[in-house]
C-alpha cells in the first residue's frame, strides 16, 4: 500500500489533534528530509509517556513537542537519534 493518495499528496497516517494544555518546547534536529522522516520522528516521540503533540516543521529543521510537564531533554535526544537523526539542542 502507498502513502499517496489518490489526489497525489503524501499521506503519512498521522492526524492533527487540538492541545489545549502542556509545555510546548521546540528542538533543532539535523537530518530530516522528507515526509518519511516528519512521520518516523511523530510517532516515535509521540510514543513517549507525557508527549501530547508532535510537530515536525521539514524546513525549518525543528520539532515542536508539547509535554504535560517539563520534557525529558535527554530521552528526547536518546529518541530522535536512535531514529537516526540528531537533536542538537532546543531552539532560540
Amino acid at each position: 500500500m502507498s502513502c499517496c493518495t489518490p489526489d497525489g499528496s503524501c499521506s503519512t497516517g498521522t492526524t492533527a489533534a487540538t492541545v489545549t494544555a502542556g509545555t510546548t518546547t521546540v528542538y533543532d534536529v539535523s537530518g530530516m528530509t522528507c515526509g518519511h522522516c516528519k512521520a518516523t520522528l511523530t510517532k516515535e516521540i509521540g510514543a513517549l509517556d507525557g508527549v501530547l503533540a508532535v510537530d515536525v516543521d521539514l524546513e525549518a529543521g525543528q520539532v515542536s513537542v508539547t509535554t504535560k510537564d517539563e520534557p525529558d531533554d535527554a530521552l528526547l535526544a536518546k529518541v530522535v537519534d536512535e531514529a537516526g537523526y540528531e537533536l542538537t539542542g532546543r531552539a532560540a
